[in-house]
């Protein structure tokens, strides 16, 4: 996936005919994604966020909360690692990988793995700050805020940590608002800046 064409065609140009991948099908944010989902089922998606992330990021967010496809991102800079993750991409590539990374990077987050260019690694954290909480978070939603650091759905938080979904949706509102935050990456953006979870 990718808004700008040139880069749509290039990923398809570079991984036809790359070990076992198929490219199923090309697509932008903008465009019907449940519809796409339903028609070619993939394993993963491949997610070139370009040079201007920060709405791409909102709709990759969305894009992992609604689905449970896993996600490869190919980022233009270093500094884009940390929202990116929180947004819960499965694998973190720099848009100047070769085919062969990016095809093991998909293979690897189709079996569970979480896959991360090693420079993307060592780039530095944010300094922790104190955490700006209306209220302190328990136990249970520190549990649940670290499921949503590693891109988990209330569906799969729930069967994570033995709970409905409901009480998922429940704790998730409670942490966003004990945050202060907007949105699920949001969220994870803070608790990281504050030290309350490590990505």
């Amino acid at each position: 996936m990718a808004d700008d064409p040139l880069a749509r065609a290039g990923l398809d140009a570079l991984l036809t005919g790359a070990l076992r991948i198929t490219v199923a099908a090309q697509s932008s944010s903008d465009v019907d994604t449940a519809a796409l989902i339903d028609a070619f089922q993939p394993d993963a998606v491949l997610w070139d966020l370009g040079w201007t992330p920060d709405s791409q990021i909102a709709i990759l967010n969305q894009f992992v909360e609604d689905y449970s496809v896993p996600v490869v991102a190919l980022l233009a800079v270093e500094s884009l690692a940390g929202m990116t993750r929180a947004a819960g991409a499965r694998g973190l590539l720099l848009r100047t990988s070769n085919a062969s990374q990016i095809a093991a990077a998909l293979h690897a987050v189709v079996q569970g793995l979480l896959v991360f260019d090693a420079t993307l690694l060592a780039a530095p954290s944010p300094a922790p700050t104190e955490p700006d909480l209306i209220e302190p978070l328990s136990a249970r939603e520190l549990e649940v805020l670290r499921h949503l650091a590693e891109g988990l759905s209330n569906k799969e938080i729930a069967r994570a940590i033995g709970v409905s979904e409901h009480t998922a949706k429940f704790h998730v509102n409670a942490i966003l608002g004990k945050l202060g935050a907007q949105s699920r990456t949001e969220a994870v953006v803070k608790a990281t800046r504050a030290g309350l979870i490590l990505l």
